[in-house]
């Protein structure tokens, strides 16, 4: 389905817009006569699985607080190859924006199942020291689970800001994003099971946003009217 913008281009309607029409994301016109669809239709749902088995793990729901391998099963088969296979989809359609954001959020979940099945369970990157003959092998360094953390903390927060232009939903979402790593932060290097449950319940709160959006994504494709986003904070 296209919309026209007020010079009489055509964009697919799904696209977020202005109230004169304009497209917020950047669309391909010569693409998006070749290919159409809405990525979003299968990037929302597969980010929405991993985002519920994370914060559930992280809160303690069926298993101990803070276990993050119990999530790995839906984040590496669902979540990572999922998003980016929307990545691929959002590239095809023209959707630079989208593609960018399916994208490195494939590249977080999948890094996150390498940190805990490699690194934690197996590892493979030497993060724990060698034991010493007979004695039990040595934890993972905190240090490195910070500074994976850190790391995506600044992306998310760079893509936070990037969004300014985007309805304030958008926004909202990374932000919780955000919050979410930065408590998960202080519960690691506190060891603080307290501020590891507010990180849960910040993911199940971002993954709530990523139905609502879904949502929106559905009505569309299925023929109605989209969702009301709010207005970007900038305009």
């Amino acid at each position: 389905m296209t919309a026209l913008d007020a010079d009489g281009s055509a964009h697919p309607a799904h696209v977020p817009t202005t109230e004169e029409g304009i497209p917020l994301i950047a669309v391909e016109p010569a693409v998006v006569g070749l290919l159409a669809g809405d990525p979003m239709m299968l990037g929302l749902p597969t980010f929405i699985v991993g985002s519920f088995a994370l914060g559930l793990a992280l809160i303690g729901a069926q298993v101990p607080v803070g276990s993050f391998g119990a999530a790995l099963a839906v984040i590496l088969t669902a979540t990572s190859i999922g998003l980016f296979i929307s990545a691929v989809w959002a590239i095809a359609v023209g959707q630079s924006a989208v593609a960018s954001i399916f994208g490195i959020f494939g590249g977080f979940w999948l890094s996150l199942v390498v940190l805990v099945a490699g690194g934690v369970d197996h590892n493979w990157f030497a993060f724990a020291a060698p034991a010493a003959a007979g004695a039990p092998a040595s934890n993972i360094s905190v240090g490195a689970i910070e500074l994976f953390l850190i790391t995506w903390l600044i992306i998310v927060g760079m893509y936070t800001l990037a969004t300014l232009r985007l309805p304030v939903a958008y926004t909202l979402l990374l932000l919780l994003i955000a919050l979410a790593l930065i408590f998960v932060l202080l519960g690691v290097s506190g060891a603080s099971t307290g501020d590891l449950k507010t990180a849960g319940a910040f993911t199940i709160a971002f993954a709530s946003i990523g139905v609502y959006l879904f949502f929106g994504s559905a009505s569309v494709a299925t023929g109605g009217k989209p969702l009301p986003l709010g207005p970007p904070i900038l305009k």
